[in-house]
């Protein structure tokens, strides 16, 4: 009895594989490309036929796509990080206030905001806001008007005016977190005005670094009793009662009526540095 053989491609006058009928065809296998070096990476299979990053500098088809790609974002981010520590190093004891932008002048909100601005500024601490309209225009006349330092971060929206014409020292930001890193960074603690969305968010970041001890004496008074007095009562009611928080955390926040009042308690919660604030925190 005889034994069929496997039928074994031979080569044709070109050098490829070819069968000789009776068994199916063996793809020849692709040799793979050597890696590639790209400073830390190593780069395999179709990441290697990445172009070079010289040949991606020098190349001037699309010369503008490179500011949309991650990498370059990761330098506008540092860039500014970079900005907002050598702008403020130096600003001394600072507050930062926050409040709606929609706060209209001759409001009692925007009074309050006014005379926040004032009381800070008379007892030699600057003032920090988002640099917006409204409440924080307030903030930020009211720390021109007693002669004090007047600082506005502002951020890149679609549907605010740039920074209010009582801000002295004015950084704009394209990236939240950056703005918010400065917030925290260079102020001893917070005077949160009646507000939306924008506010809730910067109010309830705060608790979280004060509760997680992300910051110390760092202490949160929200002024406007009627306003926040809802929001105090719901954090009681569900969220306390639900055990999503613990009572305790409700010492986080003071409510007051009075903006002279808000100003003191800040102010007598807080260590005063005795000179500049850029490096007051631990790292």
């Amino acid at each position: 009895m005889s034994t069929s053989q496997p039928q074994v491609p031979s080569p044709d006058a070109n050098g490829k594989a070819v069968s000789n009928g009776s068994a199916a065809s063996v793809p020849a296998v692709a040799a793979e490309p050597p890696a590639k070096h790209k400073g830390p990476l190593e780069l395999r299979r179709k990441q290697a036929a990445m172009p070079m990053s010289d040949q991606r500098l020098l190349d001037t088809r699309g010369a503008d796509h490179f500011i949309h790609t991650d990498p370059w974002r990761v330098l506008r981010i540092q860039s500014e990080f970079v900005e907002g520590f050598g702008a403020l190093a130096e600003l001394g004891p600072a507050v930062s206030v926050f409040g709606s932008a929609r706060t209209k002048p001759g409001t009692g909100y925007y009074d309050m905001g006014v005379q926040v601005g004032r009381h800070l500024a008379e007892a030699g601490v600057a003032v920090i806001t988002g640099g917006g309209p409204g409440s924080m225009e307030a903030a930020n006349r009211g720390a021109v008007e007693g002669n004090g330092v007047s600082v506005g971060l502002g951020i890149e929206l679609p549907f605010e005016q740039g920074l209010n014409r009582w801000v002295d020292l004015g950084i704009n930001f394209r990236y939240f977190f950056a703005r918010k890193t400065m917030f925290v960074k260079y102020a001893q603690g917070f005077i949160v005005l009646p507000g939306g969305l924008g506010t809730l968010d910067e109010l309830f970041e705060a608790m979280v670094l004060v509760q997680t001890r992300k910051v110390t004496s760092f202490p949160i008074v929200l002024l406007g009793v009627d306003f926040w007095s809802p929001m105090i009562e719901w954090i009681k009611g569900t969220l306390v009662a639900e055990g999503m928080v613990s009572a305790k955390d409700l010492d986080l926040i003071q409510l007051v009526d009075d903006p002279a009042d808000a100003v003191h308690r800040v102010l007598h919660g807080i260590p005063r540095p005795p000179s500049t604030n850029g490096d007051q925190r631990p790292e």
